[in-house]
């Protein structure tokens, strides 16, 4: 039996402004109508080759991630929450010693999270053929056959064939993203590959190995999965515990030490999606070469990528361009410089503006909240709740609060009184009343929250 360990701790940032901290690219329908973390589950349905996965992720992603699973059907995954981010290897050697408390003898299949696949039969044969090297005690990685010469990919050169794989070779040599020329001379020579980031082998192998290799790491990980704790429907790793990791990825730390590691090369159609030319180039695109998705209009461009999910966005006369348009940002790039975008996501952060982290609408347990509009003295939300869900009971001591019904049924504790709005109706919470809303409804609740007084910080807040 396989065991998908998916990779879902990254930030996307160079797919800004779509991509946030709290709402990377992973968990957004970029490429398709679904995430790319979607995406990645759905291709693991196989029941016969795969055991349910389980998803790696940041804590503080853990009720979209548990949600978007939910959306797909899928049950019984393990959802383990990092509580910093450590890079790959960490990660891996986590998959690997979760698995083996349930199977000694268990192939491990290490995915990312945010790939595109268009031939799925490919991946699945891929897949089985990695299997017979993983029986061998061999570390296996799926390189990608290079369809350009790509300075944005880190690359594998492949040596000696094995005779007992269908399509394998033992690696000989890692190489770091090359500039152009080299990936050119890389091309034309034929012995390359894409590194997908892609790992098949078996868990035992792997932690094997890693007691050579990385000791000190594969120490701290057995005391953050010893110390860890179960939180509802995730696994908290120990935080004092991982933090202590070698921040390191899984190809220095391991696959370019080791030697008995394999690369099997195929063509998936695949792309890491790295960044908005990369996206434009999987996307469909119009007569004109444009990919249009929005509120667009477009007069005269050509090679565009054009998208917003906020206001209109009116183009004319432009060529080879990203315009991509959110609530809150706008982004205009050339295509031939969009690997440069995550240093305007490091500049936000340097200036702390919260525009790296966050959209106007942010995501929790309940639901969602999502800032309208706000100035001096006061600020207005809108906020969707869940059937069944409840927010906590809480009181404010510098700002009141008035709730406008639009959607659904609010319950409503204040101080000793409870009672229901249907839309159109409203309530007022003054000043240090105790208070609670509640969704007991069959469908979203929604209401417009109005914010006043002399201080509105989300720290002005007591839970009972």
């Amino acid at each position: 039996m396989i065991y998908p360990v998916i990779l879902s701790g990254g930030s996307g940032s160079r797919l800004w402004p779509l991509s946030r901290a709290l709402y990377p690219k992973q968990l957004l329908p970029v490429a398709t109508e679904h995430t790319m973390l979607q995406d990645t589950v759905n291709r693991l349905t196989e029941k016969t080759l795969f055991a349910s996965p389980t998803i790696i992720c940041n804590h503080e992603h853990r009720f979209i991630v548990a949600e978007q699973l939910r959306e797909q059907g899928i049950s019984g995954s393990k959802v383990i929450l990092e509580p910093c981010g450590r890079n790959t290897a960490p990660a891996a050697v986590i998959a690997a010693l979760t698995v083996l408390e349930s199977d000694v003898a268990a192939d491990v299949l290490l995915l990312p999270s945010d790939h595109l696949i268009e031939k799925q039969d490919r991946f699945l044969q891929a897949i089985q053929d990695a299997q017979k090297a993983a029986a061998n005690d061999q570390l296996v990685t799926f390189g990608i056959k290079p369809t350009h010469p790509e300075s944005g990919y880190g690359y594998i050169q492949a040596g000696e064939t094995l005779n007992h794989l269908n399509n394998g070779f033992k690696v000989s040599r890692f190489v770091e993203k090359p500039d152009l020329k080299t990936a050119e001379n890389y091309l034309s020579s034929g012995d390359y590959s894409w590194n997908s980031g892609m790992f098949l082998f078996k868990a035992k192998t792997l932690i094997d190995i890693a007691k050579t290799l990385i000791p000190d790491t594969l120490h701290q990980c057995e005391l953050a999965l010893k110390k860890g704790n179960q939180d509802l429907d995730f696994y908290r790793l120990d935080e004092a515990e991982f933090s202590k990791c070698e921040d390191v990825s899984i190809d220095y730390a391991i696959m370019e030490k080791a030697t008995n590691t394999v690369v099997i090369p195929v063509d998936l159609g695949w792309s890491d999606v790295g960044s908005w030319s990369a996206l434009w180039e999987v996307s469909d695109k119009d007569a004109q070469g444009n990919h249009l998705q929005g509120d667009i209009i477009n007069q005269g461009s050509k090679n565009c990528y054009l998208r917003s999910d906020g206001p209109l966005i009116a183009s004319v006369g432009i060529d080879n361009l990203i315009v991509v348009a959110t609530e809150d940002a706008v982004l205009v790039a050339d295509k031939n410089d969009t690997q440069n975008v995550k240093k305007i996501v490091e500049r936000l952060k340097q200036d702390k503006r919260y525009e790296h982290r966050h959209h106007t609408k942010i995501y929790r347990p309940w639901g969602w909240v999502q800032s309208l509009d706000n100035g001096t003295g006061f600020e207005i939300k809108r906020l969707s709740i869940k059937p069944g869900q409840t927010l906590s009971k809480q009181r404010h001591m510098h700002r009141s609060e008035h709730w406008i019904v639009l959607a659904g049924t609010a319950k409503i504790s204040k101080g000793s009184e409870t009672i229901l709005l249907e839309p159109n109706q409203s309530a007022y919470i003054p000043i240090g009343e105790i208070h609670q809303l509640e969704n007991p409804g069959k469908i979203d609740l929604e209401i417009i929250e109005v914010r006043s007084g002399s201080y509105l910080g989300e720290d002005d807040i007591e839970r009972f």
